[in-house]
């Protein structure tokens, strides 16, 4: 397995690019990263949840493979569209967390991405709207919000409750810094919802393939190998 969730606490300054921070990566790039997931952002406060819930005290800053582990932005306070300036870098919230089972892996823990998904408290990724450093310690400022805010902790509600309120996806569609796959995905819901397609989360249904194929393997043999001339 290829991934990047194992992170290692940086000492000092550390540059804030538009795709992540520097020395930082994603292994899975269709799943993880990109500009509208630069920064995952995690709460000291739900490491202390999870050490009750699991009953362990050897947890490491960067467990939940969070870039920034900091005190308070609450799923159920902070809102998609709200900015914050850390260090001299400008952040803006984008989207909960959808948990991968990459996180049980780091955890040693195979219930964990449901347990996470379960548990209400996704926490949030940044996009970054203004390259330049960060650091240990830096204040956290709200320096803007959205007119219609909805939090972090609604929004992952209405994508993962089995009742999706049209008014509340309409709501949450009118915010235009949702990134653009949980706004694909409420959209797919309300098309559902118009075209009476079955109830559940239309948005997070497989696509079907374009070319399906036989199940199993059969061999297969290399009969060319081209390069660059």
């Amino acid at each position: 397995m290829h991934t990047g969730i194992w992170k290692s606490r940086v000492q000092g300054r550390c540059r804030v690019g538009r795709l992540d921070l520097d020395g930082d990566g994603q292994g899975d790039l269709a799943g993880h990263g990109g500009e509208q997931r630069a920064v995952y952002v995690y709460q000291i406060e739900s490491y202390r949840y999870w050490q009750e819930q699991l009953k362990r005290n050897d947890f490491v800053y960067g467990q939940f493979g969070e870039n920034f582990t900091v005190e308070g932005l609450a799923d159920d306070a902070v809102c998609i569209g709200d900015r914050y300036q850390i260090g001299s870098a400008a952040y803006g919230i984008t989207q909960p967390r959808v948990t991968c089972y990459r996180v049980g892996i780091r955890m040693n823990e195979p219930r964990m991405a449901a347990l996470l998904t379960g548990s209400g408290r996704p926490a949030f990724y940044f996009r970054v709207l203004q390259e330049g450093e960060v650091g240990a310690g830096d204040e956290i400022v709200k320096v803007g919000e959205v007119e219609e805010p909805m939090t972090v902790a609604a929004i992952n509600a209405l994508l993962y409750s089995p009742n999706h309120a049209p008014d509340r996806l309409e709501r949450a569609l009118r915010i235009e810094a949702l990134s653009p796959g949980w706004r694909s995905s409420f959209e797919a819901l309300l098309q559902s919802q118009a075209t009476g397609a079955r109830s559940g989360n239309a948005g997070l249904a497989p696509a079907a393939a374009a070319h399906p194929a036989a199940p199993g393997f059969r061999p297969l043999a290399v009969t060319a190998i081209e390069g660059a001339v």
